[in-house]
């Protein structure tokens, strides 16, 4: 009876003993925390993260990946439900990228915050996620591997044969035009020399020029002095504009005289023995005094 008794005792010490392992493993796992819920949505590739992945804020672990599934609405999304520590207040401007531990290729959610958010983010909100930096890298990786093989494909079509051949003609006439060039820049020198000798007449042909203006500006200056050329040329204008009346006056003098000069000379070729006898007198005509008709014819 009392080998039962002490294996009684002690069995009941073993699941007393084992009760309390279990009590303080729940307390130090922090299974006491209470949790809020999330739903990170996103369209992206999530693979390396699993249930029960942790969830990190800038850096600090604050939950862990409750569930992975897809939007029975919409078969591209993808819901991932965490679930994070009430005392930590994400706003409405969270968003989720994945991370990376190591080389393991296990992932984690972690969160970032632009900090333009407003207000705080209730439970069950979605939050969306963006690309991490190695899926943009591996994006633009096969951006850059599309773009070097169409410009592999684009290379060779260039460089076919018949491009080759029209290539070798373009350096062909490039050699021959650098060598032109080399015959040119000889030629150069004594162009060279002549372009300094014109420089040089032109200088002494500016001096000349100058010279001469020089000379023009005093003859200028004489002229414009008084009792010069001009002032003798004003008093000139002056007299001839006086005269100019008188001129006037004597040619119709000359006029009315060679209009008499001219009468006098009909006058002598029509009678010249008036010259001689004097004028005939005048015959008056009909109607005037002492007109004398003529003799009729008798039949």
């Amino acid at each position: 009876m009392e080998n039962r008794a002490h294996a009684l005792v002690a069995g009941v010490f073993v699941i007393c003993m084992s009760i309390t392992i279990a009590l303080v493993a729940m307390w130090f796992s922090g299974n006491n925390i209470q949790r809020v819920p999330y739903l990170v949505v996103t369209k992206e590739s999530v693979s390396g993260l699993n249930p029960q992945s942790s969830v990190h804020y800038r850096g600090v672990n604050i939950g862990k990946v409750d569930n992975i599934e897809f939007d029975p609405d919409d078969s591209q999304l993808i819901l991932v439900h965490i679930a994070v520590d009430e005392n930590v207040k994400l706003r409405n401007s969270v968003y989720a990228k994945l991370g990376y531990q190591g080389v393991t290729g296990l992932a984690h959610i972690q969160l970032n915050d632009d900090g333009l958010g407003t207000g705080e983010l209730s439970g069950d909100a979605r939050i969306p996620m963006r690309r991490s930096l190695l899926d943009e890298v591996a994006v633009s990786g096969q951006d850059l591997l599309v773009n070097i093989n169409q410009l592999v494909v684009k290379m060779h079509q260039l460089l076919n044969e018949k491009n080759q051949h029209h290539i070798g003609q373009i350096l062909t006439n490039i050699e021959k035009a650098t060598g032109n060039f080399d015959s040119i820049a000889n030629h150069l020198p004594p162009v060279l020399n002549s372009f300094a000798d014109l420089t040089g007449e032109s200088s002494t042909l500016i001096r000349r020029l100058d010279q001469i203006l020089v000379e023009i500006s005093q003859v200028v200056v004489k002229i414009n002095q008084q009792e010069g050329i001009l002032d003798n040329l004003s008093q000139s204008s002056q007299e001839l504009t006086a005269i100019i009346p008188e001129l006037h006056k004597v040619g119709t003098h000359i006029t009315r005289n060679s209009t008499n000069l001219d009468r006098v000379l009909n006058q002598l070729e029509e009678h010249p023995q008036s010259l001689l006898f004097g004028r005939a007198p005048v015959t008056s005509g009909p109607g005037e005094a002492g007109f004398i008709p003529p003799p009729r014819n008798k039949p």
